[in-house]
């Protein structure tokens, strides 16, 4: 079963693509994965990237009268009276304006297997249908489930099997190089991204029988990096913080290696004397160092900086130039950095 899982799964990288394959149609991709990996993220990824306003809908907190529409009276002056429905100013439908600045609408049905059988069934007419009631959804909308696997306790309920047929579902998994592509043009902390360099395992670790608090995945850690980006130093006393953010066991791992990040050489005394400045051959203290000199390299000091990447092992040279151009794609340009692709474009690549 799990080699069968394997071949289904695909990464965050993957996935965007297949995601697009799906809505060009105007199909309904379901996005699955463990707790906290990424996927509302990555609709509102699309949504930017296509310049679609994003309507945000948690199924789970939804009413089936909220996707079917109000009842009220037709004709109530005629012999002939009847019922109809209105939609929910929620959706677009036919007719509709634009939003100004965009070209369409994404709705997120977010938390979707969370929803209750009763309201999953009312969204039946708007996933395949793509109607609201008596109403048909703007032709410029297009939609998007996500939600967790049964099997993390994350207060799902079964997709029925109507719902199967109507939804295409893409499992996705975590992935360290896909994270760590992200990180670099997110602006995460150097220390969160030199640490999980270190200890990849730890990028996500759920157990859905855990006793914490909370776990460590890429949601916590981003959270960490927004906490601790203007620390200069992770002190003892953030110790219950971070363990409120990431768990107790990965907050005492990233404790004690920004501590030994805190005893490195400052950025500015590796510029000072980058061929001579010494560091040790501890892997968790070349790890730290590397991510430091990475967020810190520049156009202006490359040149600097690249005699002392050289010192370094060829696979932490690699680490070092991906995250440093990934932050800045400039520096690619700069002599000291196309001559040391010449002898070595390959391990980069």
């Amino acid at each position: 079963m799990a080699a069968i899982m394997a071949d289904i799964e695909v990464t965050m990288g993957q996935v965007e693509e297949l995601v697009m394959d799906v809505l060009r149609p105007k199909l309904v991709p379901f996005l699955m994965s463990p707790p906290g990996v990424g996927k509302s993220a990555l609709a509102r990824k699309i949504a930017n990237k296509y310049k679609l306003y994003v309507i945000d809908i948690r199924l789970s907190t939804y009413d089936p009268a909220d996707l079917n529409g109000f009842p009220f009276i037709l004709n109530r002056d005629t012999a002939q009276v009847r019922a109809g429905y209105v939609p929910m100013n929620t959706f677009p439908i036919e007719g509709d304006p634009l939003p100004i600045g965009y070209v369409g609408w994404l709705i997120l049905l977010d938390e979707f297997n969370s929803a209750p059988l009763t309201v999953q069934a009312a969204a039946y007419k708007l996933i395949l249908d793509r109607m609201v009631g008596m109403y048909r959804l703007h032709p410029k909308c297009v939609v998007i489930a996500a939600g967790n696997r049964m099997i993390d306790k994350a207060i799902t309920n079964r997709i029925g099997t109507a719902m199967q047929s109507r939804v295409i579902t893409l499992m996705i998994k975590v992935c360290n190089d896909t994270w760590h592509i992200w990180a670099d043009h997110n602006e995460i902390d150097h220390r969160v991204k030199s640490f999980l360099k270190f200890k990849p395992d730890l990028l996500h670790r759920f157990d859905p029988n855990h006793q914490e608090l909370t776990f460590p995945c890429p949601r916590t850690w981003e959270f960490t990096s927004r906490i601790i980006t203007p620390w200069n130093k992770v002190g003892l006393e953030k110790l219950p913080l971070l363990a409120g953010t990431v768990g107790q066991g990965a907050a005492r791992e990233f404790f004690s290696y920004c501590e030994i990040a805190g005893q490195l050489p400052t950025i500015e005394q590796i510029l000072q004397n980058p061929e001579g400045i010494g560091y040790g051959d501890e892997p968790s203290v070349v790890h730290a160092l590397v991510g430091l000199v990475a967020h810190h390299m520049t156009v202006l000091n490359v040149d600097t900086l690249m005699k002392f990447i050289r010192r370094l092992d060829i696979d932490f040279q690699v680490i070092a130039l991906r995250s440093a151009i990934a932050k800045r794609p400039e520096i690619k340009k700069t002599k000291s950095i196309s001559q040391w692709c010449v002898h070595h474009a390959e391990e980069l690549l």
